[in-house]
């Protein structure tokens, strides 16, 4: 349930998001990544250095307002300080021994949705269904020149 919880907690964020049209959904995740940038700066238990995630994620989420890149990219520098959090700091829900470790497992499904383009996935799911299989080559699939 560690791990399983927090990527399906991630494909449920993914869906959600991609209810969005672009180029709003791209710059709601731009916000929630600028976001989650100050996560921790309630008592998360490393002193100034809590400072420096929301500085550096405030520029990455600005710069992700028009590339799915850099919302990734802050994605991933978010899952490092969890990490940071879960081994040595609190835990950002602090009612929650294991909220960090969890939060490390989910933000990278949200990171590979972002550097993928963010595309929603009803508009793959469509688009994959939609294909029509192709027909085999060969006497059975009536290639006219065997």
């Amino acid at each position: 349930m560690t791990v399983i919880l927090p990527i399906a907690i991630g494909l449920i964020c993914v869906a959600l998001m991609s209810q969005l049209r672009e180029p709003h959904r791209r710059q709601v995740n731009a916000v929630l990544v600028g976001g989650a940038g100050a996560a921790y700066l309630s008592g998360g238990g490393l002193g100034y250095w809590e400072l420096v995630l929301p500085a550096v994620m405030t520029y990455v989420a600005y710069r992700g307002l028009t590339n799915w890149t850099w919302i990734g990219i802050g994605w991933l520098l978010h899952t490092a300080w969890d990490v940071v959090h879960h081994l040595k700091a609190s835990p950002i829900l602090p009612f929650a021994e294991h909220s960090s470790l969890g939060c490390a497992i989910c933000d990278p499904v949200l990171a590979l949705w972002c550097f993928a383009g963010g595309p929603s996935i009803f508009d793959w799911a469509r688009a994959r269904l939609s294909r029509t299989p192709a027909t085999p080559i060969g006497p059975a699939g009536g290639n006219p020149h065997s």
